[in-house]
């Protein structure tokens, strides 16, 4: 009884310390704690656990680092919508709080680029700071340490994740669907998958395989790459739709007549498609910075091998290609709307000409009038006149209207 009393005595002042390590909390960090909202179903979520031996599992989202040669991969798409800035990072506080800190969370949500150390983890990020709706704002940002690798982006990217084997359409043997006029002449023995014309104008401009035909990383340098290199492909295929519907455009243009083209300059169809290009370019000029960051980083860790310093190096040179082939499209769409330009011009001086030749015809005959509508005598021509006379300037008048006439008609179909 006396130990039981002495532990009890033991524990009270342990209990009121708690207390009063409760209430020496913060106001508000209470007030965040118990108002924590969760948006469930507002990001997709992916994570993986692979073995170092060229295997991986999905498994579950529990944040965990792997052990030994295993390493783990989360990754986080965030949707693409109009929704605010402050609302992404709020999802991503919801899927990566705990263990993540708020410096974790506005390191990888941040707009422009980075690439650095934060907490003892290298964070890298390439986000545009477009609207979140636009197809050419790209955000990926990553977190990754030794057994671990936690990525974010907005919208899907092509080929990042994985897939079983043998589920991939290139892997089938295609066979060609016949057209409407060789229906009849239609064979029936062909086999194969059919590829429709739609199916393989997508798959004309993708410039990567599909998810299931990715090597599986052994080494989370490996994974880094990949990440980066799918990076690259998708930056590559925007370009690459961006050019066919150039392409479309022009041969419209050149086929079309006036009302497409006062279309187009209404629309401002190639102001907005420059401004997409420098938001591209953006993130271009952003990976220049950050990939040699990384390589510089990364140099220095036992975790990232020398043959992947290497792929670093070749992802950069892809990034100066990409760039030099924007600034092709660009000179493009500079020249598509200096055309457009001149031929407004072209039209405006088109109608001042119309306006010239009918102030030409008109002012003599204005003054002439001035003349005759003076109220003075011994001006020639002034007095009263007789019938044949005013018969004959109602004939001149008749001739001088036909005349304009015929002449009007014959510029106006000339240039039809």
């Amino acid at each position: 009884m006396m130990e039981l009393a002495q532990e009890q005595t033991r524990g009270g002042p342990e209990e009121n310390d708690g207390e009063v390590e409760e209430n020496a909390t913060p106001p508000l960090v209470k007030e965040l704690r118990q108002s924590r909202t969760h948006y469930p179903g507002a990001v997709r979520k992916k994570a993986y656990r692979f073995d170092g031996e060229g295997n991986y599992f999905t498994k579950e989202w529990d944040l965990a680092e792997g052990s030994g040669r295993e390493f783990c991969w989360y990754h986080v798409e965030l949707p693409k919508g109009n929704q605010k800035h402050a609302l992404a990072a709020q999802c991503l506080i919801d899927v990566l709080c705990p263990p993540l800190k708020l410096q974790d969370i506005l390191t990888l949500i941040s707009n422009g680029p980075f690439c650095g150390h934060v907490d003892g983890a290298l964070v890298f990020r390439v986000n545009s700071p477009g609207p979140a709706s636009s197809k050419f704002t790209i955000r990926l940002a990553a977190r990754v340490t030794e057994n671990s690798v936690i990525t974010v982006s907005l919208g899907r990217v092509p080929r990042l994740g994985f897939s079983p084997t043998g589920q991939s359409l290139l892997s089938e043997i295609p066979s060609v669907e016949s057209p409407s006029f060789f229906s009849e002449n239609k064979t029936t023995g062909s086999s194969g998958i059919v590829i429709r014309e739609h199916v393989l104008e997508f798959l004309l401009t993708m410039n990567h395989s599909e998810e299931c035909d990715n090597p599986v990383p052994h080494t989370v340098s490996k994974l880094i790459i990949h990440i980066l290199d799918t990076h690259m492909d998708h930056l590559q295929d925007i370009a690459v739709n961006l050019e066919m519907e150039l392409d479309s455009i022009e041969l419209e243009l050149d086929k079309g007549g006036f009302a497409l083209k006062r279309q187009t300059l209404d629309d401002r169809r190639f102001p907005k498609m420059h401004l997409d290009l420098q938001r591209l370019l953006q993130v271009v000029a952003h990976g220049e910075q950050v990939f040699p960051r990384i390589k510089e980083k990364c140099a220095n860790k036992s975790w990232f091998f020398s043959e992947d310093l290497s792929s670093l190096e070749e992802l950069t040179s892809r990034l100066r290609r990409l760039k030099e082939n924007l600034g092709f499209i660009v000179n493009r769409v500079t020249a598509l709307q200096a055309g457009l330009d001149s031929w407004q011009a072209e039209q405006i001086n088109k109608k001042l000409y119309y306006i010239s030749f009918l102030s030409i015809i008109f002012l003599p005959l204005s003054i002439i009038t001035g003349v005759f509508g003076m109220n003075v005598g011994g001006v020639p021509w002034t007095g009263s006149l007789s019938e044949e006379e005013m018969f004959s300037v109602g004939d001149f008048k008749e001739m001088a209207a036909i005349y304009l006439f015929e002449k009007m008609h014959e510029v106006l179909s000339r240039d039809i």
